[in-house]
């Protein structure tokens, strides 16, 4: 009978044992999670400042929605603001300057839902940082 305890609680602290140590080797659900995944964004993240001016900001930002292949909606240029288009889902681009070397670009989703992939942003940031020392023409 004290064989038999003992059988029990070696195979229960085995199960357990076993269950911790591959639980520490799988990957956290964020860090597994890409740019074309849908997930929760910060509101943080929908927004950042460009060291140049507010004109080539918008003028960039038109270039890096085209240049995703997404739609654009409609360009309000005395206001600063663009609307486009990914598939069923449409994001506001609004344009402000700061100063006279400094402006922000804050893409948000028109329906205030912030479940979407962060690429669309990211990609967007990515574009602007890489031709931002170019000459538009």
């Amino acid at each position: 009978m004290d064989s038999m305890k003992v059988m029990v609680i070696f195979i229960l602290s085995s199960i357990l044992f076993c269950q911790i140590v591959f639980a520490e080797e799988t990957q956290s659900p964020q860090a597994q999670q890409s740019a074309t995944t849908y997930q929760n964004i910060d509101y943080q993240d929908c927004t950042k400042i460009f060291n140049i001016d507010k004109e080539k900001l918008f003028y960039l930002s038109i270039g890096a929605i085209n240049a995703n292949k997404f739609k654009l909606e409609e360009i309000q240029t005395q206001n600063g603001y663009l609307i486009f288009s990914t598939g069923k889902n449409k994001y506001l681009a609004t344009v402000a300057g700061i100063d006279n070397g400094n402006s922000i670009l804050k893409i948000t989703p028109c329906n205030n839902l912030y479940y979407f992939q962060p690429g669309i942003i990211t990609n967007i940031y990515k574009y602007i940082d890489l031709n931002k020392d170019t000459e538009l023409r």
